[in-house]
């Protein structure tokens, strides 16, 4: 788990932040960044550069290592800190408030603004980069690719779908991102995988969980990692969250993801409800979702 640096914030000086954002320009052409290289990059002379690195990296912000040459790189804690005082620059957070969910791709923690909101840390490539690397197109074509760019593309990959499939589909609204941090409102529901659905209700609740990826698709995008584990159930409906692997209706395999997203939630529910669920062929049931055409799995038995 990385920790949370909010309580860092009163502590540091506009040019500790100078020299944070001079490490994390000078890591898009390099996983440590020379020392010497520093004092160009956060626009700092020498001595002010020593004496901001020594108080970053005892606060955990950055890291060293000594090798041909003396090198820096952010932690994440570090590239937290630099997208929540943008956040907080911005006026968009006002306050930090308690973790809401800590995952292996993302931690999310309550902030105050007008009113409660949710800040989603991207963490993909963090602890486990190649594997990330492998999965995530947006990897797919870059020889130096970094955590930072993995979990800011990750980041901005989301907030492209919300905005775009936002109010239309059920999806938190998008309020603010920067970098690999997203501001989003903060949703009620328990998750699907820990709901209590009864089963005269579970066909009901399949079907608006398929309407929204048919309105998703409509909207021009494929959630493309839809699972149990990426809805939200409430008494006023469904939510779908988690929008990093979302890709655009006009990519190749964007059929292809369609129907898995069918096939697993389907087949969740199957597994979960074996006696209201008979066999769907996924294959038509994409297609209709495409179609704008469906009304219910039922009329797929």
């Amino acid at each position: 788990m990385v920790r949370n640096v909010a309580g860092e914030m009163r502590d540091l000086e506009s040019e500790d932040f100078y020299l944070l954002s001079g490490v994390e320009h000078g890591m898009r052409f390099s996983e440590w960044v020379d020392r010497e290289t520093l004092t160009e990059y956060a626009r700092l002379d020498d001595e002010e550069v020593t004496h901001r690195l020594d108080r970053c990296e005892r606060r955990g912000l950055i890291e060293r290592k000594t090798m041909q040459y003396q090198g820096f790189r952010l932690t994440f804690e570090g590239y937290d800190i630099l997208a929540l005082h943008t956040l907080v620059e911005r006026g968009t957070i006002e306050g930090f408030g308690a973790p809401l969910g800590v995952g292996k791709e993302s931690d999310v923690y309550e902030v105050k603004s007008y009113k409660a909101l949710a800040l989603k840390y991207h963490r993909e490539g963090y602890t486990n980069f190649r594997e990330v690397q492998r999965e995530r197109e947006y990897t797919a074509d870059h020889e130096h690719v970094s955590w930072l760019y993995t979990a800011r593309k990750a980041a901005e990959r989301e907030y492209e779908a919300l905005e775009t499939v936002y109010p239309t589909v059920s999806v938190p609204r998008p309020i603010d991102h920067n970098r690999h941090a997203i501001v989003m409102e903060k949703f009620d529901g328990v998750e699907l995988s820990r709901a209590t659905i009864d089963d005269n209700q579970a066909v009901g609740v399949c079907d608006l969980i398929l309407s929204e990826l048919a309105d998703a698709y409509q909207e021009g995008f494929v959630h493309a990692d839809m699972s149990e584990y990426n809805v939200a159930v409430a008494e006023s409906g469904v939510l779908l969250f988690d929008w990093p692997q979302a890709v655009p209706t006009t990519h190749e395999n964007a059929d292809e993801f369609l129907e898995r997203d069918v096939r697993n939630l389907v087949g969740y529910f199957k597994r979960k409800h074996p006696s209201e669920f008979e066999e769907t062929p996924a294959d038509e049931l994409a297609a209709a979702l495409r179609a704008d055409s469906f009304e219910s799995i039922k009329t797929f038995w």
